[in-house]
């Protein structure tokens, strides 16, 4: 039996490093590229074929989500895994909206991830049972009720509005993370999720698509 092809997707060189030798040591695995960022990750997808990528969630220059589409454009049968320390519902629904096989916490054991990651190829999730289970209980309650229109008008949570609201004051990312004591890199995290669902491209169109959309009272800018 082949291996399985990986590409790893991570920044963080030393978190790369680790999963790169949880794999090696493995025959069923082969290790054929490593990314830091979005661009370089669809440079590997493209150039090495892998069966399945590993992606970190939060990159320099996008994030997981984004580079999961583009990948699955590029070729729909790799298997993207979402490995990220970020447990909020939007991010793993997120995931699995953009087409993801998989999302694991980052503080998983090495043998629960080999697990995971051989489950893929008999056609299970890559999950934890919490997080199936959390797929499993939003499925149902949207299939039982429309969605409210309030809900299709905002489809920001409460932090990515309160977010929002300082972006259209004009805070940078280091002012918003230290009144909200979150890291710049949440906050970056947050203002990917906020172009991604307002589907704008940069924070002035989304702060002027938010006071369209009657998001937050353009008067206070």
């Amino acid at each position: 039996m082949k291996p399985i092809r990986v590409v790893i997707v991570d920044d963080h060189v030393m978190l790369r490093d680790g999963i790169v030798s949880i794999l090696q040591k493995e025959p069923d695995f082969e290790v054929v590229g490593e990314a830091g960022s979005v661009a370089d990750a669809l440079e590997k997808v493209q150039s090495s074929t892998p069966d399945l990528v590993l992606m970190d969630y939060g990159l320099p220059d996008g994030t997981g989500l984004e580079a999961t589409k583009k990948i699955l454009a590029i070729n729909g049968e790799i298997k993207v895994v979402l490995l990220t320390v970020h447990e909020e519902d939007d991010l793993l629904f997120g995931a699995v909206r953009s087409g993801a096989k998989g999302y694991l916490l980052k503080n998983i054991s090495a043998q629960e991830l080999l697990a995971r990651l051989r489950g893929l190829s008999k056609g299970e999730p890559a999950m934890e049972p919490a997080e199936t289970s959390r797929i499993l209980s939003e499925f149902a309650r949207t299939a039982a009720s429309p969605q409210p229109e309030q809900e299709k008008k905002n489809p920001l949570t409460d932090r990515e509005l309160e977010v929002l609201r300082l972006i259209v004051k004009g805070f940078s990312n280091r002012e918003i993370g230290a009144k909200y004591h979150i890291s710049v890199y949440t906050v970056k995290n947050h203002v990917h999720h906020i172009l991604d669902k307002l589907q704008v491209s940069n924070r002035h169109e989304a702060a002027e698509a938010a006071i369209k959309r009657g998001l937050i009272d353009g008067r206070n800018r």
